[in-house]
């Protein structure tokens, strides 16, 4: 397992197990994208409000991995235009299509059905292999789904042993959805958990590698955020060693329904 591992949407297309997150990457975005390609990262994250990605276009040019190789998430916004807003998006990263387009969160009201129309359109006609929604609940997946008999293939949602639900988890699995957890290590908030660093030190591990590792064994994506070389280094060292069942629990135990945000969207 490295890397370059996927995993199986049920589209039948494959996903990266490990993607880098770009949200207020917007201090040298194309050289710190490069550097995680060079490392071997193949999945990148973004959005229009980051702001990150002309960056992410820029790196993917100075970058000798052929595109099919990679794997590249961007985002409607709930005011947008779904359609319109994906070939925008794609232009801004002079790219004919990305891997993963989601909307990015719910509208103020109904499910984002309309949003829903027109990224099915854009999948259609190619500009994206792949669609997907962002910071939803299962009520408004379902409805959805109940309105286009398209299922999302993946729901990116903030995740960690510290934020997360069982019961959300079972519910994308009997759709199977794969969850990407963004903000997988707390943004730092939760690093010096002492529970958490007491099974570190036992598999001689970093925190952050524990909780990228314990969504790994999850069967969830997560999507780390790194700005020094060192982290994006770091962030690559959960591949070589496994998490026992129990510790597995002690982990999930430490859930506290926390979110850097201040709710779970999905609970």
């Amino acid at each position: 397992m490295n890397a370059q591992s996927t995993v199986q949407l049920h589209s039948g297309n494959a996903m990266p197990i490990l993607g880098l997150g770009t949200w207020q990457l917007t201090i040298d975005t194309a050289d710190t994208v490069a550097y995680a390609l060079e490392l071997g990262y193949r999945m990148i994250d973004t959005s229009s409000d980051y702001g990150t990605q002309p960056g992410i276009g820029e790196a993917i040019k100075r970058s000798h991995i052929s595109r099919d190789s990679l794997y590249i998430v961007t985002k409607v916004e709930e005011t947008d235009d779904a359609y319109q807003a994906t070939k925008e998006y794609l232009n801004e990263m002079d790219l004919e299509y990305a891997d993963l387009m989601l909307i990015h969160r719910p509208p103020a009201r109904g499910a984002g059905e309309e949003l829903w129309d027109g990224l099915i359109r854009a999948k259609k006609e190619g500009l994206t292999k792949d669609i997907g929604v962002s910071n939803y609940s299962a009520e408004l997946s379902q409805k959805l789904i109940d309105a286009s008999n398209e299922v999302p293939t993946v729901n990116q949602i903030e995740w960690s042993p510290f934020g997360h639900s069982r019961d959300f988890k079972n519910f994308c699995i009997r759709n199977n959805i794969i969850i990407q957890a963004y903000s997988p290590l707390t943004r730092g908030n939760r690093l010096d958990n002492k529970t958490l660093n007491q099974i570190a030190s036992k598999y001689h591990k970093t925190p952050a590698q524990m909780m990228l590792r314990w969504n790994i064994q999850l069967g969830t994506v997560p999507l780390p955020k790194a700005n020094q070389k060192r982290h994006l280094e770091e962030n690559l060292g959960f591949f070589d060693f496994e998490i026992s069942t129990q510790d597995m629990e002690i982990l999930s135990n430490l859930n506290e329904e926390y979110s850097s945000l201040g709710s779970l969207p999905y609970i």
